[in-house]
């Protein structure tokens, strides 16, 4: 077996690795007007998107589990962008909605994406290639785990 699959320049997890950190550099610019970490900014994405929400469901479009959700859900909720209440239903069930804030914090972030698809110096038919593919790498690694 050849060495050169053991380069570090070989490995796809170090290439989808460094450009997800190269994504953190950007995003913590542009998200730095909104006052939202990167984390805080995808949580908002799916509440502006699906309205209120359980954490459980949430942490589940996130791929987050509750350890990590749970925080970020306290500093949006001390920001004053989101209301987090039990179910009356389940008490062990926690809903997540926008407040007018966080609802009108949406508006300020429209230029977000186009700012990110511009920063990687692609056409936007490449990200949207690139986008799918990935949705269809993380598919088959899903599948492929045990």
């Amino acid at each position: 077996m050849s060495t050169e699959y053991l380069r570090l320049d070989q490995q796809i997890c170090f290439a989808l690795h460094a450009a997800s950190r190269a994504f953190g550099n950007v995003y913590r610019v542009v998200l730095r007007d909104l006052g939202l970490t990167y984390p805080q900014y995808l949580v908002l994405l799916v509440l502006w998107e699906h309205g209120e929400l359980p954490v459980k469901r949430i942490g589940e479009l996130l791929r987050l589990d509750s350890g990590t959700l749970s925080p970020l859900l306290k500093r949006l909720e001390t920001a004053g962008l989101v209301d987090r209440r039990r179910s009356a239903d389940d008490e062990r069930s926690v809903t997540v909605s926008l407040t007018e804030a966080g609802l009108a914090l949406r508006e300020r972030a429209e230029l977000i994406p186009r700012r990110i698809a511009e920063a990687t110096g692609l056409p936007p038919a490449d990200v949207v290639e690139l986008r799918d593919r990935l949705a269809r790498l993380t598919a088959a690694l899903d599948a492929a785990a045990p």
